[in-house]
């Protein structure tokens, strides 16, 4: 299977920042390692050369420490469906499947990865979103499906009804798509919304719109899904870390 990651790290993490360090989210430390540093290790399993890491914020700091790997500049951040649009020229002339997840988020295990990849192929998908249940609360937005049970969109949580935030399938932002139907999706992205961004949640709708199949691999993620962006969470994460 042809493999091309992208992974998000342009974030500067304002509730990160402390007085004594200007270094972007991403490179904050958990365990004495930045937080990337996890994510990457994860992902080892791809060549280096096919991991696209999005940086922003003090970019040179991440280019610097993590030598091999391709970049992409994120200048200006706006949303993440942007971020990922900044790496698009890394996939021209390319038609395997991209897989897409933070630099943040650095409890995700390469089994659940590996597990993700896995129900992608079998379902033969042009996207597929990694679902599941966490007893965390945890700001993200809800999966919505048909009487079916088919995916219809996600709603994010700050765009919820009541009767939505009780869905507990989250989305946990990490996709898997076609690079072809990816690129095809991020020319038709708009940011007409009250952020002015773009948001990658509206890729598989468009892509869905477009006759692609759109699907989600369900599991049980808990506290693997937990990005960072406070102090807190940082802490939390680090007691996960140190635990394995």
């Amino acid at each position: 299977m042809k493999l091309k990651v992208i992974v998000l790290a342009a974030g500067k993490g304002t509730r990160l920042q402390t007085g004594d360090s200007d270094a972007p989210k991403v490179m904050r430390l958990a365990c004495g390692k930045p937080l990337l540093w996890y994510v990457l290790e994860a992902l080892a399993f791809v060549d280096k050369k096919d991991v696209i890491i999005v940086v922003g914020y003090e970019k040179d700091q991440i280019v610097r420490c993590f030598d091999g790997y391709a970049f992409a500049v994120q200048a200006e951040q706006m949303g993440t469906g942007h971020a990922v649009m900044a790496a698009a020229g890394e996939l021209e002339g390319y038609d395997g499947a991209v897989l897409i997840c933070y630099g943040d988020m650095p409890a995700v295990r390469r089994e659940t990865y590996l597990t993700f990849l896995r129900e992608h192929n079998k379902q033969k998908n042009s996207c597929t979103i990694l679902t599941g249940e966490s007893s965390i609360p945890l700001p993200y937005g809800r999966i919505l499906r048909d009487p079916d049970g088919l995916f219809l969109r996600v709603v994010e949580d700050r765009d919820c009804t009541e009767q939505e935030r009780r869905i507990a399938e989250l989305n946990s932002g990490v996709y898997l798509f076609d690079a072809t139907m990816l690129q095809n999706a991020l020319g038709s992205l708009k940011n007409d919304n009250a952020q002015g961004e773009y948001y990658l949640t509206d890729v598989p709708e468009i892509i869905s719109a477009s006759g692609g199949r759109v699907g989600t691999c369900r599991l049980g993620l808990g506290d693997e899904i937990i990005g960072v962006n406070t102090l807190e969470q940082l802490e939390l994460v680090s007691g996960i870390l140190g635990k394995r």
